[in-house]
């Protein structure tokens, strides 16, 4: 395999503060590597420096693939104003744009009917011939293809760019560049803002691309499903372990195991050693002594005398070994500081906390939720899914009185204390700082307010700045501090892994595993739905809801029995569906002849002829049932 980057020493620091140094690295053709590192680590400041569009502090970087082969999606862009999305799409291949943009400026002179036509009409053929020599015309189509393949419809081709939405932009963007089809593609943070549909497609894009990737991400099912490898970025290097995250976790783990190990051994051996460096000490002090004692026969003199030269010689050996223990010492674990969050309910004795009954909601004409009904009992994780649009965020709004339901009913219990979590994060008090915001409290002193802003990674001066000067990461962990005071009984989540590393997400998801009130839940995040949801609510897009009740692997796993067997598992559901009214039937028909001992009323003609209806469904529904035995048996289907 061709080599395609090579770095070497490479580091970078930022207002005289090192973020990196010692970085090594070599991307080979054909590799999917996922950078990794926590927010602040560098990632995105080494992608631009590899992209030569930023320089290093030191080292190198040698580029055997021309920057012209390369394509890269960064987190933020600017775009002209007025520039429509498929203009936008078009923009990612300069050169090919740049001939388009050429042809249709010939082909506006030509129209003009000026004295530019008829020079225009000469250079028109030439340009002709070049764009289709390029393929250009083949490019085009390509572009809009993953247009419509990553779900961008025709109608919004034409719409101002700037006005789109976070996830639709990230769709043109990876639509233009998969329709480029570069030798090496770098992405960053490709998965932000888009919905589980997107989620797949571009899965499947990325895993069958035939080119080089190299990508930052915090969506881990994205990182399994796609990674070859995955380098974590470090201030004091980059290394490198194959597979995805979860591979990743598990060698990460290994290696934690081997030091601490590889640890308690050296301190063995250094406290060993220390403890035969004072007994040498010791005896050769002794023998020093009793030689300097020893004046008058000079053989018992020269005896202890060789005797404390004898405890100096292994006195030194045993310095020496532990000298050399100290230099090949790995120390204990250094472990990067980690958010502490624990969140707690203030108890909550009903069953029932909120209810929707045949909620409908509409924004002017057009339907977002349609007769929705269902229930959150104390203990239940609801997850609501559906794609971007479908009207998730509405219906948290709804659950939390935000928004009233156009018909229907949407109930909350009077004794249910809410903690709601915005993915806009409104709601801080962006004009005061950290500090200030927890002293307000009731008796929360300056040292306690500290102490509980260091357990949220934020530590020393941070305590001083304003929210409103933080990054999105560190508001999503000032929203939490509100929610960790909270003591609410249910929490509604809207996007809360939005802006923060994969570490901070799970510590977060430990919180949510350990919290004991009711959760209602919309995210993007597919580890964070598995492990903390047990039932989810689809939404179509259309006004339906549907309610699945169970976790995120059950209902995978019951779409793919469906998908493997579906005349199987249409005919067992069927077979069930008759087994259960039999049952109805049996038991009916035992009622009847129990009470037939009894007075009968005036109807009592009627009760035969209904039994006799009865038997002939139970005749039929027996039928059936044997036709469904036969054919199972003759191999035809097999039930699950």
């Amino acid at each position: 395999m061709r080599t395609w980057i090579t770095v070497k020493d490479l580091r970078k620091e930022w207002d005289g503060r090192p973020v990196f140094e010692k970085v090594n690295l070599e991307v080979t053709e054909g590799e999917r590597l996922a950078l990794f590192g926590r927010n602040g680590c560098g990632k995105t400041t080494l992608l631009r420096i590899l992209a030569g569009m930023e320089e290093a502090g030191g080292g190198t970087v040698e580029r055997m693939l021309p920057l012209e082969e390369w394509g890269m999606m960064k987190q933020q862009e600017e775009v002209p104003q007025g520039m429509t999305a498929l203009e936008r799409a078009y923009l990612e291949n300069g050169r090919l744009h740049a001939l388009k943009e050429r042809l249709d400026r010939l082909t506006a002179e030509m129209s003009a009917g000026d004295g530019r036509a008829a020079q225009a009409l000469e250079a028109y053929g030439p340009a002709l011939e070049a764009y289709e020599a390029q393929g250009g015309f083949g490019w085009e189509n390509e572009v809009e293809k993953q247009l419509r393949r990553i779900g961008m419809p025709r109608e919004a081709w034409e719409l101002p760019y700037a006005s789109l939405s976070g996830g639709q932009k990230t769709r043109v963007r990876l639509a233009a560049l998969l329709a480029k089809s570069p030798k090496l593609l770098i992405l960053d943070e490709p998965t932000n803002h888009l919905d589980e549909e997107s989620l797949h497609w571009l899965e499947e894009q990325l895993k069958s691309y035939a080119g080089t990737l190299l990508f930052v991400s915090h969506d881990r099912q994205f990182i399994d499903e796609v990674a070859t490898a995955v380098c974590e970025l470090n201030p004091d290097g980059i290394v490198k372990y194959r597979g995805g995250y979860t591979d990743y976790k598990g060698h990460k783990e290994r290696e934690l195991r081997e030091h601490e190990a590889l640890h308690r051994k050296q301190e063995q051996q250094r406290k060993a050693l220390e403890e035969s460096i004072r007994n040498y000490q010791q005896w050769f002090l002794q023998a020093h002594n009793s030689a300097a004692h020893q004046s008058e026969v000079k053989i018992t003199q020269s005896y202890y005398k060789a005797k404390a030269k004898k405890n100096v010689s292994r006195y030194h050996a045993k310095q020496k070994q532990l000298e050399r223990l100290e230099a090949e010492s790995v120390g204990s674990v250094r472990k990067a500081p980690r958010m502490k969050m624990n969140l707690k309910d203030e108890g909550f004795e009903a069953r029932t906390l909120l209810r929707f009954e045949h909620a409908d909601f509409c924004y002017g004409e057009r339907v977002i939720l349609k007769d929705a009904h269902f229930r959150l009992d104390r203990g239940d994780r609801l997850a609501v899914r559906g794609p971007n649009g479908s009207g998730k965020t509405t219906l948290l709004r709804l659950a939390t009185q935000r928004l009233e339901p156009t018909d229907g009913r949407v109930t909350l219990h009077p004794g249910v204390k809410i903690g709601y979590f915005s993915q806009e994060l409104e709601g801080l008090p962006l004009e005061k700082t950290l500090l200030d915001t927890l002293l307000e409290m009731p008796n929360m002193t300056q040292t306690e307010a500290r102490t509980l802003l260091g357990c949220f990674l934020f530590s020393r001066e941070d305590v001083f700045k304003t929210i409103g000067d933080l990054s999105m990461g560190e508001k999503c962990r000032a929203a939490f501090i509100r929610l960790y005071f909270g003591g609410a009984n249910l929490l509604v989540l809207d996007e809360p892994s939005n802006y923060l590393d994969i570490d901070t997400r799970e510590v977060m998801e430990d919180a949510l595993t350990g919290y004991r009130g009711a959760l209602l839940l919309v995210s993007h995040d597919r580890m964070l739905v598995r492990r903390a949801a047990n039932r989810i609510a689809e939404l179509d897009g259309q006004g339906g809801l549907t309610l699945f009740e169970g976790t995120m692997a059950e209902q995978e796993e019951r779409r793919r029995l469906r998908e493997e067997e579906p005349e199987s598992r249409e005919e067992n559901e069927r077979r069930l569906r008759l087994e259960l009214r039999l049952a109805e039937l049996l038991r009916g028909e035992a009622e009847n002849r129990a009470n037939e001992g009894e007075e009968e009323p005036a109807g009592g003609a009627l009760r035969g002829a209904v039994s006799a209806e009865v038997m002939a469904e139970i005749r039929e529904v027996k039928k059936e049932l044997a036709e469904l035995a036969v054919k199972r048996s003759d191999g035809s289907t097999s039930f699950g």
